[in-house]
């Protein structure tokens, strides 16, 4: 007698099962997470975008995102990259123009493969393909909006992160950006290697905070002060959507 297959027939139930699992299969392989973006500044916001090397394209890489507005999308499992704010742009009848801070420099809404221009107050991403998401919200570019991050997750809420202090305001002048539109970090304003963690300051022990970034640390506790605070600034999710909120303090 020949071998029975298990998609005769004869096994209609087996084979609704099985593909069932396959679609599900498929459907958590692809689903990724999906971002929101709010905007609870009293102006207009430009949020850009960037991947990691390797990481796809999202649909977007930059857009507009007026006051009380928001906007989602979906990544990928597996996505890595970054998030941020620009602010005070001017954009003509062609999408063409610059920001005064977290300009990307590619002239245009759409950042186009290009980073954030500091200082610039980032949220950073890696999805876990199978396994936990990782976040933070870093400082180490400096800042120039609030920001904070929040996740739920398949256990339900994550741990929120973010910088929900206008940090402009407490910026040493030395760090100021023109009238107060935002704060440098140590290192893009002195450029020495202790403040960078550059050079012989390049580990954990021979790279300490600052001054500076205590002040960044005491303001936004959660926040990366600098480039070797993981133990306090990374967090992880499981298979998570996010919130990325800017002005999270200001009214609804």
């Amino acid at each position: 007698m020949g071998q029975v297959s298990v998609f005769s027939s004869s096994s209609p139930s087996l084979v609704i099962v099985l593909s069932l699992l396959l679609i599900l299969f498929i459907s958590e392989g692809v689903s990724g997470s999906t971002f929101t973006f709010l905007n609870r500044c009293d102006f207009t916001v430009w949020p850009g975008i960037l991947a990691s090397a390797g990481s796809p394209k999202l649909e977007t890489t930059g857009f507009v995102l007026p006051k009380g507005s928001s906007r989602g999308f979906q990544a990928p499992t597996g996505w890595s990259g970054r998030f941020w704010g620009r602010t005070g742009c001017n954009f003509d009848g062609s999408g063409h123009g610059t920001c005064s801070t977290g300009d990307c420099g590619s002239g245009q809404v759409e950042c186009n493969g290009a980073g954030a221009s500091p200082p610039a107050t980032l949220a950073e991403f890696t999805l876990g393909s199978g396994s936990q998401d990782y976040y933070d919200v870093s400082l180490v570019d400096g800042y120039n909006l609030p920001m904070i991050v929040e996740g739920t997750g398949r256990s339900g809420a994550c741990t929120s992160t973010g910088c929900v202090t206008d940090l402009n305001r407490r910026c040493p002048n030395e760090l100021k950006v023109g009238d107060g539109e935002a704060c440098k970090s140590a290192c893009e304003a002195f450029g020495s290697p202790e403040y960078c963690c550059s050079g012989a300051y390049n580990t954990p022990s021979t790279c300490k905070p600052s001054v500076y970034s205590e002040i960044f640390k005491s303001a936004c506790p959660k926040s990366y002060s600098y480039a070797y605070d993981d133990a306090t600034s990374t967090f992880t999710c499981n298979g998570a959507d996010y919130t990325i909120t800017f002005c999270p303090s200001s009214p609804r």
